[in-house]
């Protein structure tokens, strides 16, 4: 792993990275997170009868429409033809979440790992949102990368 930040120039100024020369790959990267709630709350998504709606339904697309803006909400990020986004939200009744997974897929010269965590944190934002009126204390948590191919850095695997 190199010492050197990439987004840096050799004065310390902040720059978009130049990837022109880097080969246009296949490129995949998957996050996870969770939103932790209590069980009343839990069940009142589990059970489609949030007073907004599809709580789920609606933080899937906020996930996917997120993806797609990525380069709009990071500054140093480049726009990507993505190909695939999938966002993904599961009740655990086990541990009081919605446990949220996101990939994203592009062929091109850099890879998807930060519009895979922005679906995540999107898509829990959005669960927050729709039922903060009756659960103030959810958490927002453990979102990671934990899968990463493509380019020269290869395969990534995380838990």
């Amino acid at each position: 792993m190199s010492d050197k930040l990439t987004h840096f120039d050799d004065q310390g100024a902040a720059h978009m990275v130049d990837v022109s020369d880097k080969d246009i790959t296949a490129r995949i990267a998957t996050a996870k997170g969770r939103i932790i709630m209590e069980p009343s709350t839990l069940a009142m998504i589990s059970s489609g009868t949030a007073k907004k709606g599809d709580v789920l339904g609606i933080a899937r697309l906020a996930g996917i429409m997120a993806a797609k803006k990525t380069p709009d909400l990071i500054p140093l990020c480049h726009p990507l033809p993505i190909t695939k986004v999938s966002v993904d939200l599961d009740v655990n009744e086990a541990n009081n979440c919605v446990e949220i997974e996101a990939t994203v897929k592009t062929t091109g010269q850099t890879g998807v790992e930060m519009e895979a965590l922005t679906a995540v944190n999107v898509a829990a934002l959005t669960v927050y949102d729709m039922v903060k009126a009756v659960d103030k204390s959810m958490q927002i948590s453990d979102i990671r990368v934990v899968l990463k191919d493509g380019g020269k850095s290869g395969l990534y695997k995380g838990q």
